[in-house]
Parts: C-alpha cells; sequence; structure tokens
C-alpha cells in the first residue's frame, strides 16, 4: 500500500535508527561524565533541591520518584548502553513490538534527565534530541517497509528547524539581512572550532555569499522537502552539505547532525544509488495493522501538537527554542537571532597568596573547549556537549545569566572539589587549593595572519576590567 508504506526509503530509515542511537550515546554518556558537579546532591543546581519545589507535571522525570548520585549514574551509563545496542543493530533483531517501548525507554530516560537539568539542559538541541528520539519509536525495523507518515512527519520536523531558524535571523539582527553576520560570527560564536580561525578570515565577498546560502537553505529549500523526488532528495542533500559546513566551522554539540539525520529522511534509495552502490533488499513486508494504527495515532498527535510552534514560528514575536509541553514534543527552534560583535571571556584565575597585593601572582584556570590559552587551538568537540564551556559564554554577555550557579562554581573551585575540576582542562594548585579567586574579562579576538605567523598565537586579548574581585573561601560561606 504506496500511501501506508514507503520501501524506496529503506536505507534513509536505516540511516536515521542507527544515527538517532548513536546520538544518544554522546547524550547519555556527556550526562554520566558531568552531572555530578553539574546536578548531582552537591552540584551547583542540585537535583533534590530542584524537585522539591517543581511538581511532576511540570517536569515529569523518574527522579521525583527518587534521586540519589548512584541512581543517577546508573540511568545515564544504562541509557548509553542501550543506545549503543541500538546504533549496533538491536532494533533489527527484536521483534517489531519489542522495538517500539525500547525506543520509548530511551526517550523516557533522557526526557527525565532534561526536565531536571536546569540552567545546564536548556538547549535547543535537548528539545530537538528528544522530539526526534520519540519519532524513532515509529520508523520500526528491517523487517516492514518504512512508515509513510513517520518519514513525512521527520521532514517536518526538519522543516520547522531549519525554516524556524531562518525566520528568526530574518526577523533579529540587521546583519543577516544585509549579509554581514558572518564578517563576526565565527570568532564570536560560543565554542570556536579548530577552523574556526580560518572561516573567519575568508574573504568578506565569501562571507556574503556563506549568509546569502544561509538564507537559501533555510527558507527557501525547506518546502523542497515535501516535493515530488528528485526535488526532495536535492533539498535533503542541501540541507546535509549546509549543516556539514556549521560543523566544519564550529561547535554545536548534536544539534547539526541531528538536522543531517533528519535530511535523509526526504532522499530516496534512487537518488543515494546515483552515488553509492546500493544493494537490492529483498521486498518488505507490510507494517502489522496495529503498528500502522500506532502510526497513525501519533501522526494525529503530532498534527494537533503542531498548532503552537506553527502559530509562534509565523508570528512577528517569534521565540526561539522552546517547548509548549514538559515531554518536549513539537518543539518550536532557532538559534542565533543577534550576533555578537565582539567576544568577551570571564577568565578566571587563583592564588595561594594568603594578602592580596600588587605583586600577587595570579594562576589561570583552563576550560576543555572555551578559549582561554592564546596559543592553544579550539578543539573539535561537537557532537560532544561541554555545558560548563558553554554556560561560561554565556557568562560573559551578562553575570544575569550566571546569576544561580557562578557563585557556588568558585566556592567549588576554592575547595578543589575533584567532580568540578574534572570539568575543567587542569587544575593549577594540585596540591592545596587556592586562598583567592578572581574572575576577570577578557575581550578576545582571531589573530591576525601576521600575527599568528610572529606570535604563534590564535587569539590576542585585552582586558577590559574585573568581572569578580578578589573572594575567599570563608566569604562566600559565611
Amino acid at each position: 500500500m504506496a500511501w501506508v508504506n514507503a520501501p524506496e526509503y529503506w536505507l534513509s530509515r536505516l540511516v536515521l535508527e542507527r544515527g538517532i542511537a548513536i546520538i544518544y550515546v554522546f547524550a547519555f554518556v556527556a550526562a554520566a561524565r558531568q552531572f555530578r558537579a553539574l546536578i548531582g546532591e552537591h552540584g551547583l543546581l542540585p537535583v533534590p533541591r530542584y524537585v522539591a519545589r517543581q511538581s511532576f507535571v511540570r517536569s515529569p522525570s523518574i527522579f521525583h520518584v527518587h534521586y540519589s548520585d548512584r541512581f543517577f549514574a546508573t540511568v545515564a551509563w544504562s541509557g548509553a548502553a542501550l543506545s549503543a545496542a541500538m546504533a549496533m543493530g538491536l532494533p533489527d533483531v527484536l521483534p517489531l513490538w519489542a522495538v517500539v517501548p525500547t525506543w520509548l525507554l530511551l526517550w523516557i530516560l533522557y526526557l527525565s534527565i532534561v526536565n531536571v537539568g536546569q540552567t545546564w539542559y536548556s538547549f535547543g538541541w535537548e528539545s530537538l534530541m528528544l522530539e526526534t528520539g520519540f519519532l524513532a519509536a515509529f520508523l520500526g525495523n528491517d523487517r516492514i517497509a518504512p512508515p509513510v507518515l513517520t518519514m513525512w512527519l521527520a521532514r517536518l520536523l526538519l522543516f520547522r528547524v531549519e525554516f524556524g531558524a531562518g525566520l528568526i535571523k530574518l526577523r533579529g539582527d540587521s546583519c543577516w539581512r544585509d549579509l554581514t553576520c558572518l564578517d563576526y560570527h565565527h570568532e564570536t560564536q560560543p565554542m570556536p572550532g579548530p577552523l574556526s580561525w580560518f572561516f573567519h578570515h575568508l574573504p568578506k565577498p565569501l562571507h556574503r555569499v556563506e549568509v546569502a546560502g544561509n538564507h537559501f537553505a533555510q527558507l527557501i529549500v525547506p518546502f523542497g522537502l515535501f516535493a515530488p523526488q528528485p526535488v526532495a532528495s536535492i533539498a535533503g542533500a542541501i540541507v546535509v552539505v549546509t549543516q556539514l559546513w556549521l560543523v566544519a566551522s564550529g561547535n554545536f554539540a548534536w544539534l547539526n547532525w541531528l538536522t543531517i539525520l533528519l535530511a535523509f529522511s526526504a532522499i530516496d534509495v534512487r537518488s543515494m544509488a546515483m552515488l553509492l552502490p546500493i544493494p537490492h533488499p529483498a521486498p518488505l513486508p507490510d507494517a502489522p495493522r496495529w503498528f500502522t494504527a500506532l502510526v497513525l495515532a501519533f501522526t494525529m498527535l503530532t498534527v494537533a501538537l503542531s498548532y503552537l510552534p506553527i502559530r509562534n514560528m509565523i508570528s512577528r514575536g517569534q521565540r526561539m527554542n522552546m517547548s509548549f509541553n514538559p515531554f518536549h514534543l513539537v518543539n518550536t527552534y532557532g538559534a542565533f537571532g543577534s550576533i555578537s560583535r565582539t567576544r568577551h571571556e570571564v577568565v578566571i584565575e587563583g592564588t595561594d597568596d594568603s594578602a592580596i597585593t600588587d605583586q600577587t601572582v595570579w594562576r589561570e584556570y583552563q576550560f576543555k573547549g572555551k578559549p582561554g590559552g592564546l596559543r592553544r587551538l579550539p578543539r573539535q568537540w561537537a557532537p560532544y556537549h561541554l555545558r560548563l564551556d558553554w554556560l561560561m559564554w554565556f557568562a560573559a554577555i551578562s553575570p544575569q545569566y550566571a546569576y544561580s550557579w557562578f557563585r557556588p562554581f568558585i566556592v567549588r573551585l576554592l575547595q578543589n572539589d575533584p567532580a568540578t575540576l574534572k570539568l575543567l582542562r587542569g587544575n593549577p594548585f594540585p596540591d592545596t587549593p587556592p586562598s583567592h579567586i578572581r574572575a576577570q574579562l577578557y575581550r578576545y579576538r582571531f589573530t591576525t595572519a601576521a600575527e599568528l605567523r610572529r606570535d604563534h598565537a590564535w587569539w590576542h586579548r585585552t582586558l577590559e576590567g574585573t568581572y569578580l574581585p578578589p573572594v575567599a573561601l570563608e566569604t562566600l560561606t559565611a
């Protein structure tokens, strides 16, 4: 039944299922490795304190029933192990009736983490992970033909991601309209990658081409996703290429990778065969009636929940990256409606001097991903997500963004807290904790080609002022 099944998308489904599972692995591993310092029992924003004042209805999570650091670690590592099994082909080994609840179990586990993650989990790609992960439950497995409706819902999700991002830019900063945003963005984005310096120094006419290409990919191409083949495949391929450009130029966790995976929902096997040698599988049987009914119910739910996101997307007061329900289903997306023209960084320093004088020697804390040392080339971290590094970028924009967690963070550094120090690149005080800590606000910019050759430095920085004056532990804990 052509209106129910789409066997020509068997390879697209395979890419979607395996890819979603791999991204789940990164998400769960990042949660397992970072939670103790960020939201653990003694973390910067502890989960027990949060769930005590938040109802289950507003933030459904299994951690409302019970929380301990050991239990959270068990949930996160179990999610990572199950995701890895799904990536290695578990859906094709299990019967169809077991595949659906397995995907839903992964979704429940990650939803439970996101809904207690507070500021650390406030990024748009968390909602995209959950919405895409929920959709995976209705893709079936290799024992049946891919459901037409699920593949179309994946395209609809991709449309909301891309078109919403395009609209927020067009309505936002004027530099998107005059095509100058990328004169700044490669330098001022939250976490530059190893190629960002080179992207920043591309000729300005090419930056104009980048912005124009972005508008085309996000405002025109998404409509092609719903066109007949091969137009839909071409539209999907354009999305893949533009997202790979973003992957190369920065670190945006798994946002770009999920977008790439969703783009495959529009590319049929005939189009892929034009580029790759693809085997012809045996004909796939139709899905059982119960699964078809489940897909139809999911489609009806998605349509019903689409009203608010679409209304938000077409309104003049469009908001970026928000969920209209506590389950993070059918969300609104968008990023970088405004672009920073200058880059500021909060540099945290400590000293073991008992008294602060003009001769005090300060030693700098280095982060794993965010700019710090001037001669250190930024690393590629995506799709892994360094949550503290990202929030430090927001903290440099305004202290209000760090109000809830920055003071506890400084306290943990003054205590040489092992869990917190694991989030950093190194500890300049390995033997005894510092006596005082301060934070300085610097303006950073990429060096010129001549400066790079002369100084072997990727960054140049200028002190702009004090972000936090020197403080001691007894002052903060009094």
